[in-house]
């Protein structure tokens, strides 16, 4: 063989090899799970929302490599408990992170550990966070499903005013941002739609005991009180409120009160306790009825109790799904022109993205026993301007 022909036989070759090296890279990266970082509390003063949490991730991974998975790579979903305080969460975060290579994250946890991770990823992984929270949250690569003050609190408070007479408000809450944001946009539809805020606190996550601020609510007059605590401090805060005599003097509106609270509260505490949020598991749709009946035979009767913020992740997970799907790339700057305008189906119907949140419907449920009854819908409410 002469030279000439060597090289151009010693050339197919190579190519002939580049292209096979390259088609085998292209298999095995299509092989190769999305591997997706799940952070929830699992210990803490949100630690009761851990269970519900976990059980709706999975479902909805399940369902997804049911149906060949996210452009035929399976999830592989990696929990993280994030119930401790935000360095200890941004730790775990950066493990997932940098050691277990995942490709995005979903978090449902409170906010102050969002503020800490926005910091950490600095727009450099996809970021879904599921729960209710206070607004604002505009850090590139962070998409946020959750209820906001403009969808929870301005249709409702209004609604409160006309049909409730509730004039009088008196603002409990934990002492960190979300709370404390909550009531800044509350006080200004109070005051918007004719009433007024008589009484204004933050507590600890260690208070047990409230009969300070009950005696507050009693003698400042109020017939409303909006509670912004969590968790375990919700409970024993109601508890107190129902013993001390004040269920028929104020009702209560409650953004974070949901069905594994209300469990705890107790039927013989739930007296005037509403609640607001994007879902309930006894939403009378289609979507939701099969969601829950779905999730019943997963994981049983006794399983932990189905409610907005379980469900918010079953949401982060199949949000990812249709957002990677539409973008084709983990790529922040891919995802973040593909949300735009993203319109998906989910227990709680169909909501739309817009600057990396979403409007969708909101129910307002008045406390039935331990359960909640659905009162009041409000159509595709916007999450106001977080990013303008």
């Amino acid at each position: 063989m002469n030279r000439r022909k060597f090289l151009v036989s010693s050339l197919a070759t190579a190519t002939m090899g580049s292209t096979f090296a390259a088609a085998l890279a292209r298999k095995a990266s299509a092989a190769d799970p999305v591997r997706v970082g799940v952070l929830i509390p699992m210990s803490g003063p949100a630690g009761l929302f851990g269970p519900s949490c976990q059980n709706c991730a999975n479902m909805a991974a399940n369902e997804i490599n049911a149906k060949g998975g996210i452009d035929g790579r399976r999830v592989e979903l990696v929990f993280a408990d994030v119930g401790g305080p935000p360095a200890d969460a941004t730790q775990a975060a950066l493990k997932l992170w940098k050691g277990e290579k995942v490709d995005a994250f979903v978090g449902m946890h409170d906010s102050a550990v969002r503020a800490a991770l926005t910091g950490l990823f600095k727009g450099q992984v996809p970021y879904i966070y599921t729960p209710v929270y206070e607004g604002g949250e505009c850090s590139p690569g962070t998409f946020v499903l959750g209820e906001t003050p403009q969808q929870q609190l301005a249709p409702v408070i209004l609604w409160f005013n006309k049909e409730r007479g509730a004039s009088k408000w008196y603002l409990i809450g934990n002492d960190y941002n979300w709370p404390r944001d909550t009531n800044k946009a509350a006080k200004e539809y109070i005051n918007r739609f004719g009433g007024s805020v008589v009484g204004e606190e933050y507590l600890p996550f260690t208070v047990d005991n409230f009969d300070s601020s009950l005696a507050k609510i009693k003698d400042s007059g109020a017939n409303a009180v909006l509670i912004t605590l969590v968790g375990g401090a919700s409970v024993g805060f109601s508890r107190a409120y129902q013993s001390f005599g004040l269920a028929d003097q104020a009702m209560r509106l409650g953004t974070l009160i949901e069905e594994n609270t209300l469990l705890g509260i107790g039927a013989e505490n739930s007296q005037n306790l509403y609640s607001s949020a994007g879902y309930f598991r006894n939403i009378d749709t289609p979507a939701a009825k099969e969601f829950a009946a779905r999730y019943t035979k997963a994981f049983g009767a006794d399983a932990a109790v189905l409610n907005a913020l379980g469900e918010s992740c079953y949401e982060g997970i199949t949000f990812l799904d249709a957002l990677a799907t539409k973008a084709k790339s983990y790529d922040v700057k891919k995802m973040d022109r593909s949300s735009l305008g993203l319109t998906f189906s989910s227990p709680r119907g169909t909501s739309t993205m817009i600057d990396r949140h979403v409007s969708q419907d909101i129910f307002l449920a008045q406390a039935d026993g331990v359960d909640f009854k659905v009162i009041e819908t409000f159509k595709n409410v916007g999450p106001g301007n977080n990013c303008g």
